[in-house]
């Protein structure tokens, strides 16, 4: 007699995720806080207003971005922050006004970024702590080595070139000016949604889903956790970039960007624990984020709530996230 198997989630292979999946929801809000806007600011009443807005978003979005893929794949990347921090601090010290150096440094940037998300990685993965508090201290690290380098005054500065893609733009007809930033962020955004629909991608949700059905499939649930990491290194070098040009040089221009950009993540659907979660949707989570702080600001709420609205968000998605899992359970128990 032949054996009848019904193949569960883990045994069909990874998981493919979805664009739509988590997507509806938060671009429902953020064409409301998008509508209220246009009713709120005068700004908001051309294209420009909404440009101008991707443009402060940018970086945001971008760091969301690497923020999935540590999510996804069931990990915490608390150290982008001091990272972006340490980024834009070490460029100024390195350039110091020189316009040859802008190459180069940019290109330095992007392998710091990567070692520290391979160190973050690593350690996560080889030794077993926590990515929660190996980011943590690795966040300590860089904010007391800022410290100890500049003393709390970064010195020397950042080239115009070097300024360029975060600050310029450039014109197009009926539009008006299209920031440099925003074109970055288009073109990382198709990297983002192409590499999440490739192979690599899908087992890199499959390893939050279920990781040993990923090692059963010969995967490496190390190399990919630690790929999550580096991938997040290089978006904070990124929006390093795009920061410096935008905001100057500052020891604390990244400060609290590490809550900022899990609250969007999680504004946006994906799962915390992993496994769940569209990168569509996270980058849509973080340009909401920063829209709705731009209608606060434009109401005149103070400043201080905006830590509120980001806790609120974070406890009610970990909440909504539980309950769903919970009446998976029940089901399956029936």
């Amino acid at each position: 007699m032949t054996e009848t198997v019904t193949p569960t989630r883990a045994s069909r292979g990874p998981r493919r995720p979805k664009l739509g999946e988590g997507t509806g929801p938060v671009l429902a809000v953020l064409a409301i806080v998008l509508v209220a806007l246009a009713f709120a600011g005068g700004a908001y009443n051309d294209p420009a207003g909404y440009l101008a807005l991707l443009k402060r978003a940018a970086p945001l979005m971008i760091l969301a971005i690497g923020q999935y893929f540590v999510i996804v794949s069931g990990g915490f990347d608390l150290s982008v922050g001091s990272l972006v921090t340490a980024e834009v601090v070490i460029a100024a010290r390195l350039i110091d006004g020189d316009e040859s150096a802008t190459v180069w440094v940019i290109a330095l940037l992007l392998v710091v970024g990567a070692l520290v998300g391979l160190v973050n990685g690593l350690i996560t993965t080889r030794l077993l702590v926590p990515s929660f508090i190996v980011t943590l201290g690795m966040l300590l690290v860089l904010d007391g080595a800022v410290f100890l380098w500049t003393g709390g005054a970064p010195q020397g500065s950042l080239s115009e070139a070097f300024r360029t893609v975060g600050r310029e733009g450039f014109e197009v007809p009926l539009l008006g000016q299209v920031p440099w930033s925003v074109l970055l962020l288009a073109a990382v955004v198709v990297a983002a949604v192409l590499f999440m629909r490739g192979g690599t991608g899908r087992t890199l949700v499959a390893v939050g889903d279920n990781e040993n059905a990923v090692r059963l499939g010969g995967g490496s649930v190390e190399g990919m956790r630690t790929l999550a990491f580096v991938l997040s290194g290089l978006s904070a070098a990124v929006a390093a970039v795009l920061l410096g040009g935008f905001a100057g040089v500052s020891a604390q221009v990244g400060e609290g960007l590490e809550f900022q950009v899990i609250t969007a993540v999680v504004l946006g659907g994906v799962v915390l624990g992993g496994g769940r979660g569209s990168v569509v949707a996270a980058m849509a989570g973080a340009l909401t984020l920063e829209a709705l702080f731009s209608l606060l600001n434009l109401l005149g709420v103070s400043g201080g709530l905006e830590s509120a609205v980001q806790g609120v968000i974070i406890i009610a998605a970990v909440a909504y996230a539980a309950l769903g899992r919970s009446k998976f359970r029940t089901r399956r128990t029936r």
